[in-house]
């Protein structure tokens, strides 16, 4: 019995001591919880900062994919949406058909383009708006 009690008594001993030490750790760190509200001004400043940044990023993207002709299929023709957050950006379309192949770049300013859209160009940008 001595066998056991001893050796559980010498690691709740060590247990203890490892407490008390990280609890006087702990109480020193107390003079940095001033600068804490700092750190939080410092973090909130960079987040709205990247956010501002991020407005501008190319983060709406919507796609169609259409036969453009009646004798093509596969669905190889398509109109892509690439627009940030104020719906500025550009389409771009490619008419695939059987023995040709064009493509399209429309610029795109608060949703709206001064060209004449097709249909599908008007899917992807209430696509990528959506």
């Amino acid at each position: 019995m001595l066998l056991i009690v001893v050796p559980t008594a010498v690691v709740a001993l060590a247990a203890l001591v490892a407490a008390v030490a990280a609890l006087r750790r702990t109480t020193r760190r107390g003079g940095d919880v001033d600068a804490l509200p700092e750190d939080v001004v410092g973090l909130r400043q960079e987040v709205a900062a990247l956010r501002a940044e991020a407005r501008g990023a190319l983060r709406h993207v919507g796609l169609v994919r259409y036969d453009a002709f009646a004798d093509a299929g596969g669905r190889l023709s398509w109109s892509i949406a690439l627009l940030d957050d104020g719906g500025n950006g550009v389409v771009l379309t490619a008419i695939h058909g059987r023995s040709e192949a064009r493509s399209y770049a429309k610029s795109i300013a608060a949703w709206r383009c001064e060209q004449p859209m097709s249909p599908e160009e008007e899917d992807a940008v209430a696509s990528a708006k959506s």
